[in-house]
């Protein structure tokens, strides 16, 4: 049988308002449906998933392009076994290499190939665009900065009560990715 432990509830355990049940499921249905939009627009531009770029853009932006398999998994919000199971499909692709790490023999990093680089950067410049027109092209300008704000502070909440140690650094711009060499 799986985990039977369950999070300890704060005594505070009133039902969400209505506003904020509404505001949840919105948030919900944009979830659920941009990640679906996101993998399909990925796998059929670039054979990739939305979760290989994930990765694959977390990779790009360690330094030296490599990452310890656990912090790569507490970056991106996996469950350790569950990256080093998708890290294998990935590797098999020839997208990363998995080695010992060049400071600990006994921990594995997780390194961005020369193809998994090749395949990034391919893919992000539609990605790009595809994100710009499916999230913020129907969106008003004005409402931008409040929800960067929003968002952001509910980031530092989930950080804070959240399992997961914080993560290493934030993720970088899209147009950061430097070419390949």
């Amino acid at each position: 049988m799986g985990d039977t432990s369950r999070v300890p509830l704060p005594d505070d355990t009133e039902p969400l308002t209505r506003s904020q049940q509404e505001t949840w499921f919105a948030y919900m249905r944009l979830v659920l449906r941009l990640s679906y939009e996101m993998n399909r627009q990925l796998q059929v531009d670039n054979d990739l998933t939305l979760a290989d770029y994930d990765v694959l853009n977390a990779l790009a932006d360690s330094p030296g392009h490599r990452a310890a398999l656990s912090s790569l998994a507490t970056r991106i919000g996996w469950e350790r076994s569950r990256l080093s199971h998708h890290l294998l499909r990935m590797s098999r692709r020839g997208l990363v290499e998995r080695t010992p790490s060049q400071q600990d023999g006994r921990v594995t990093d997780v390194v961005l190939s020369n193809t998994g680089r090749t395949r990034l950067q391919e893919a992000t410049p539609a990605h790009a665009a595809f994100v710009r027109r499916m999230f913020f092209d129907g969106l008003d300008p004005q409402l931008l900065d409040p929800l960067q704000t929003a968002l952001e502070q509910i980031h530092a909440q989930v950080l804070a009560e959240g399992t997961l140690p914080r993560p290493g650094q934030p993720q970088r711009h899209f147009a950061d990715l430097p070419p390949s060499t």
